[in-house]
């Protein structure tokens, strides 16, 4: 697997085509680091010319923000500015959700200008240019749902590239009742994913799950790492992880694919 470091590739004197944005789950979360995997081995079937910035990346500030620590969020948002711009990054590609709308809506009023694009639009992309032919009935007629992230739905209007790209797989598209824009929330943004839920008759993560599971849908297809640890506690919660699969769309298209 081939992946190069900004700081490799600026010794080189060369630039990327664009920056991965890998995030802190798609680092540390041993789930999330499969959806890390999946995705680069895209990139490289599809010849684009990548680079991580490695162990000069550090989280965006989203908790710290959402949770209501502005001066942290402003002291790390202004450290990954620094190191972007010193690299003269101009496009960044992201897994996630939390990550692509920190960087593309809350960094230009601290100087981060860049085009920033979420996982899901770029493989849409990629399957609009023909670039990657999903082969295979891996998918075909299978039932698969989708759970809109708030930070990709809500926040940033994006819910028609994951449905184009389950729809690429010929699988069999089943929408729950709150969808697109009155989707609902799993439960993990506004930094609640760090703290116990408050007392109530049911986590939100069981309730969405149900919806999910009430599709008859085989796999949940998400595209947010906060998303996916939620929606699978909840599948777990239903003790249906047997014949209930939560997937990532980078890991879709390359289980349909076979990219080793």
């Amino acid at each position: 697997m081939t992946i190069h470091t900004m700081a490799d590739m600026a010794a080189k004197g060369e630039t990327p085509e664009v920056l991965f944005w890998v995030g802190c789950a798609g680092s540390f979360d041993d789930r999330y680091k499969r959806v890390t995997k999946a995705f680069v081995k895209i990139l490289n079937a599809v010849n684009i010319k990548f680079a991580v910035l490695g162990t000069e990346e550090t989280c965006t500030g989203d908790p710290a923000r959402r949770a209501g620590n502005e001066f942290l969020f402003q002291m790390q948002a202004m450290s990954n500015i620094q190191v972007l711009n010193g690299y003269g990054v101009k496009k960044i590609v992201t897994a996630c959700p939390h990550c692509f709308n920190t960087i593309k809506n809350e960094y230009p009023e601290l100087g981060g200008n860049y085009e920033v694009i979420h996982h899901s639009t770029f493989l849409q992309q990629l399957i609009n240019e023909g670039k990657i032919k999903v082969e295979g009935g891996a998918f075909k007629g299978k039932k698969i749902t989708y759970h809109d992230s708030c930070y990709l739905g809500r926040a940033n209007n994006i819910y028609e590239a994951p449905r184009a790209v389950l729809e690429a797989l010929d699988a069999d598209l089943v929408e729950m009742k709150r969808c697109r824009t009155t989707g609902l929330c799993c439960g993990a943004g506004g930094a609640q994913m760090f703290k116990e839920p408050e007392k109530g008759d049911k986590d939100i993560n069981v309730e969405r799950t149900e919806e999910a599971l009430n599709t008859g849908a085989s796999t949940i297809a998400v595209a947010c790492p906060f998303c996916m640890t939620m929606m699978s506690d909840g599948v777990k919660n239903k003790e249906r992880e047997a014949e209930v699969k939560v997937k990532d769309l980078a890991e879709l298209i390359v289980e349909a694919n076979g990219l080793q």
